[in-house]
């Protein structure tokens, strides 16, 4: 064989080679998807089985996953993204932050004015007499007839809060009865008292103008053998200390309490 024979030869089975190894490129590139979309269906008509075949192949079995009893509706929530369920969490926490404020709130308001409740209560029922007591004897009005009653003349002047007015008559009131009802008192006086708590324990309440003017009632009474206390205030609240606010009359005759408070107006 000539040296031009073998080369002939030699370019043949280089082309031939060249010739079958792209024809087995090209059929891999066709077979491939066909490939793929068979293990898919495999897949799914064998959920049980492995990827490219029953267990028959000579592969092991591959155990259900936790997806494969659910129904499509809880597949569907299992697939929802990681924001929407972050999301979710937000929400319930901002909802929860709301309804604690709302709540603190409340407790705040509910803590003030149960404050404001206290504050008043004491400035209105604090202890304020502090003045000493005048004893007068009274018992020369036993005779007198007709009805009994107490009066209570406010100061007005001096600007007092229907509260604070309201406490300042209760310590007037209380220490003209304490007054006739102790035994010890020069101002005892428990027929005249009987006969006012019998009638009806009749109170008026009045005013007055100013300082001078409680005065000049306060000596009346005391020229008409009448029972009379003024409160000085402590000066704790709106008013300063040992102002004259209430002046307290009786128990006595009304025909006498006209004599020293006709002149008067209904507070």
């Amino acid at each position: 064989m000539t040296v031009q024979g073998t080369s002939s030869l030699t370019q043949l089975v280089s082309v031939g080679l060249i010739s079958l190894f792209t024809g087995i490129c090209i059929g891999s590139l066709i077979v491939l998807p066909y490939s793929n979309f068979s293990q898919e269906t495999n897949h799914k008509s064998f959920p049980f089985s492995g990827a490219k075949g029953n267990s028959s192949s000579g592969r092991g079995s591959v155990s259900p996953t936790s997806t494969d009893y659910l129904t499509d509706n809880e597949k569907s929530t299992d697939s929802e993204s990681p924001n929407e369920n972050l999301a979710a969490e937000l929400k319930q926490k901002l909802v929860k932050q709301h309804e604690q404020q709302q709540q603190q709130q409340q407790q705040q308001q509910q803590q003030q004015q149960q404050s404001s409740t206290t504050s008043d209560e004491e400035e209105e029922f604090e202890d304020e007499d502090f003045d000493e007591e005048i004893e007068i004897d009274s018992n020369v009005l036993n005779d007198i007839p007709g009805e009994c009653r107490m009066a209570l003349v406010v100061r007005t002047d001096l600007g007092m809060k229907k509260g604070k007015v309201a406490a300042q008559c209760c310590h007037a009131a209380v220490t003209l009865y304490r007054l006739m009802s102790r035994s010890d008192s020069l101002a005892y006086n428990l027929p005249l008292l009987k006969r006012w708590e019998y009638g009806g324990q009749a109170k008026i309440t009045l005013k007055c103008d100013n300082q001078d003017d409680m005065d000049l009632l306060f000596a009346k009474a005391l020229s008409l053998n009448v029972n009379a206390y003024i409160v000085h205030d402590a000066g704790r609240t709106q008013i300063a200390a040992g102002s004259a606010t209430v002046l307290g009359l009786g128990p006595a005759p009304k025909l006498i309490l006209d004599q020293i408070t006709g002149d008067l107006k209904l507070y």
